[in-house]
């Protein structure tokens, strides 16, 4: 690093003009002061009178900078003052500095605001180019300072109008990156004018920094300008804080006796707050200042905007509203391509689904006014500093999610699990989080485990102003998790004021102790059940099972049994006839220990759906889950496919479209409502769903399903041949039988041969799906051994037979033994058509 001889900024060894100053970089000592001075001496070159490019007269020098000498001037044929500012004449040949002495002309020649000085034309005079300026008279800010404190109400009308200023500037794409208070004049009536363009950087412009230059001055540098990093315009907030800090205080708020001790407080040390410098100044400020210098550019205020308002609301004798404010932490080791394609595919579905009214407000349009309260709980921050406790804080999270739904469904909504975690490691601010998922208020906070303690710290956000509403901390011993949540809950509950359901009033008031252990083994199994992959279920099931061992009244573990063998059957891992009654059992036992978990009814009432096809005994079931939580989506999603198959998907509707509106990134319920939509035979709205459902989970089962059923009821045999061929790629002898009988004898053929080698493997006792070698065979034009497979799928009772009335099977609909088939099953002999 090299030291300036005139400024001592700090500069790469590489450069050779001072980033700060300009002036040329060498030796130290004699040498440099000698060089100091030539480079100064021939400064003064333009006499008074002096006449520039025909048209300006010069008056008289007013001062000279870093980056050029400034003299005020005649416009004689407009006749106003300007300012002219020239290159000084020693470096004027250097290609480099001319650059970005024409790209500060080109930036602020756009700006048009009444805090930035204006910029009349460019131009050139005997090879040296000028900028002719609007001529601000008056103080800069420095040396109004220097002359004493400024009051705190005069600090905050030039901090807002430079932020009013430099937000115009960002809007137009525009860093400044030398923000500091020799750079803002003040008026003689109050006018605060940002000055010097001359360091700014146009976003996707050329860049003068490509060899990691320090620009700006040291003490009002943003820690990522002093580590020579590329910058943002937040790199202009922590100047200006900065500035407001030496307005309120008199004095900078990182200081040293050489410029590497001051980088080093701007990188590590926290300031003094100003009300400890200054008295009397007003509540807020402090905050005011705090965000404005957080050394992570990500907790820093984001926009001017959001500055200006603070500064607004302090000077009005308010609180900042967004000071407080905590932003989310930044997405770590993903590709950005990545990240861009996953927030296009977000905006797509909120778009396309007006989540939140979304699509609503893109096109001007007000949505129809809901009377719930709608609250997004954000995954907790797990504070213990070990990862592996993420399973606990998630499942807190979610469970506090399910009880906050339970207090009043009528008064308030929660937003469900899957989508509230896509923000879990984002920067996302809490704003913008609630525009996308059009909520009301949002729940955040932090979860820390030391031991068999824990503690739970949640804020409450208004998502409208940003105010802070609630906020408290909760402590126990893990044996009373349940009563921190309880406690939460209440009290969000008295903060929204949504009045409590007697049934949860009771409920919140008798919550038991649970054995830490046993909740710990729960959680744990129940993070992993839901990928529904063969060894995290098995890893569920073993935690399940600790979980009975250390507790045997635990209903929680007991439900999660009956969804890690429903999953198996439903993945077709284990034959019905052993995950059925395993499920049903463990079920019927959740329900038995726990007779209001919403979770043990839903588990009963999956098994009784597709396990035994009792549909008598599961519709109360379903009904006692929703009852008991209504703003369950998955309860939701799965009562909808029940009322479709029982012949009445327009029932259905309502729940499979509030499924996704309670948890619109869930991959599952977008998957789970293209099939429900076949029953309602609205093909183009399946395919979309299908597709909304791939952008989220790329390999979804049920969304890859539904493109071939689409295909094969509307006669798209060329689209499904396409499509199969890519899903059996990976199956060396089904791909072969599927090209034979392509070859021999078309369409039909292909579908034959598929069909022959998955009966064969079925046969051989390799365990598949009946009823898949059923669609391969109508598929194939075979009706008779399409039903002969249909009625192995029920000997072995396939839960796949229960969506008979898909219009897939139209073509069998009349058969007489199909008919009796559905008797069987105790489906309806005919569907809508």
């Amino acid at each position: 690093m090299v030291e300036c001889p005139r400024c001592h900024a700090v500069n790469n060894d590489t450069s050779r003009f001072c980033g700060n100053c300009a002036a040329p970089l060498g030796p130290s000592g004699p040498e440099a002061a000698s060089l100091t001075k030539t480079l100064e001496s021939p400064l003064r070159v333009l006499k008074p009178g002096t006449l520039i490019a025909g048209k300006y007269r010069i008056i008289e020098e007013i001062g000279h900078g870093g980056m050029g000498i400034v003299y005020r001037a005649e416009d004689i044929k407009l006749k106003r003052d300007v300012g002219l500012k020239f290159l000084p004449p020693l470096l004027a040949d250097s290609v480099e500095l001319r650059e970005r002495f024409l790209i500060e002309a080109q930036a602020a020649a756009s700006l048009s605001h009444p805090n930035i000085c204006v910029i009349y034309e460019v131009g050139e005079d005997e090879d040296r180019s000028f900028i002719a300026m609007e001529y601000v008279e008056g103080e800069t800010l420095r040396d109004k300072v220097r002359k004493g404190t400024l009051k705190s109400e005069e600090a905050l009308a030039f901090a807002t109008q430079i932020a009013a200023g430099l937000a115009e500037a960002h809007h137009k794409g525009i860093i400044h990156r030398d923000i500091k208070s020799a750079n803002i004049m003040i008026t003689a009536k109050g006018q605060a004018k940002v000055m010097d363009f001359g360091l700014a950087k146009l976003h996707g412009g050329s860049s003068l920094t490509k060899s990691r230059t320090t620009l700006g001055t040291v003490a009002y540098m943003s820690p990522e300008q002093a580590r020579g990093e590329d910058l943002d315009a937040r790199t202009d907030l922590w100047s200006l804080g900065v500035v407001f800090y030496e307005m309120l205080t008199g004095q900078l708020p990182f200081k040293g006796d050489h410029d590497q001790t001051v980088i080093h407080a701007i990188l590590h040390r926290e300031p003094t707050p100003p009300s400890k410098i200054q008295a009397g100044l007003p509540s807020g400020l402090d905050d005011i200042v705090r965000r404005a210098l957080a050394k992570n550019a990500t907790e820093r205020y984001q926009t001017m905007e959001d500055l200006r308002e603070d500064l607004e609301a302090v000077a009005e004798g308010l609180k900042p509203l967004k000071a407080k404010r905590r932003t989310k932490r930044t997405i770590l080791g993903l590709n950005p391509a990545f990240l861009l394609q996953g927030a296009l595919a977000v905006l797509l579905i909120l778009f396309g689904l007006n989540v939140g009214g979304f699509r609503d407000r893109v096109f001007g349009r007000k949505a129809l006014a809901e009377p719930a309260i709608k609250l997004a709980v954000l995954p907790l921050r797990n504070l213990t500093g070990d990862p592996a406790q993420e399973f606990m804080s998630d499942g807190v999270t979610e469970e506090l999610t399910a009880l906050l739904g339970r207090l009043n469904p009528q008064s308030l909504r929660l937003i469900g699990r899957t989508t509230v975690m896509r923000y879990k490691k984002g920067e996302i601010p809490l704003d913008q989080i609630g525009r996308e998922l059009g909520v009301n208020y949002i729940l955040e906070g932090s979860m820390q485990r030391e031991a068999n303690r824990i503690r739970v710290s949640a804020d409450l956000i208004h998502v409208g102003d940003q105010t802070q509403i609630w906020s408290d901390t909760f402590e126990q011993e893990l044996s009373g998790i349940l009563a921190v949540q309880s406690q939460l809950a209440r009290s969000v509950a008295k903060a929204l004021a949504v009045k409590l359901l007697p049934a949860e009033e009771a409920r919140l008031a008798s919550v038991r102790t649970v054995n830490p252990e046993a909740y710990e083994a729960y959680l744990k199994g129940y993070s992993l059940w839901r990928t529904m992959k063969p060894a995290d279920l098995d890893a569920a099931q073993r935690f399940f099972d600790q979980a009975l061992e250390k507790d045997p009244s635990y209903a929680p573990a007991f439900a999660g049994l009956a969804w890690v063998w429903m999953s198996r059957q439903q993945r077709e891992f284990v034959p019905p006839l052993e995950a059925v009654p395993k499920a049903k059992a463990a079920a019927l036992q959740a329900v038995a220990l726990d007779d209001n978990s919403p979770v043990a009814h839903e588990a009963l009432a999956g098994v009784l759906s597709w396990g035994e096809w009792d549909w008598a005994g599961a519709e109360p079931e379903w009904k006692r889950a929703l009852e008991l939580d209504p703003n369950s989506a998955n309860a939701h999603a799965y009562y909808a496919h029940f009322l479709a198959i029982r012949g009445r998907a327009d029932e259905g509707l309502r729940h499979s479209e509030l499924a996704i509106k309670l948890d619109p990134m869930n991959a599952l319920y977008h998957g789970l409502h293209a099939v429900f939509l076949q029953y309602l035979r609205r093909y183009d709205d399946v395919l979309a769903a299908a597709r909304t459902a791939l952008s989220l989970q790329p390999d979804l089962p049920y969304a890859l399903g539904v493109f071939q059923n689409v295909y094969i009821i509307k006669g798209m045999r060329e689209e499904q041949l396409a499509d199969q061929r890519l899903r059996i790629a990976r199956d060396p002898e089904r791909l072969a039988a599927f090209e034979r009988g392509l070859a021999e004898a078309g369409y039909e053929g292909a579908q034959r041969g598929i069909a022959d080698v998955l009966a064969a493997r079925y046969e051989k006792g390799q365990y598949g799906s009946a009823d898949g070698i059923a669609h391969r065979y109508l598929d194939a034009g075979d009706k008779d051994r399409a039903i002969d497979w249909l009625y192995k799928a029920y000997e072995t009772h396939d839960s796949s037979l229960a969506y008979l009335g898909n219009p897939l099977w139209d073509p069998l609909r009349s058969d007489p033994r199909f008919q009796a088939l559905l008797r069987r099953i105790g489906l309806p002999l005919d569907v809508k058509k």
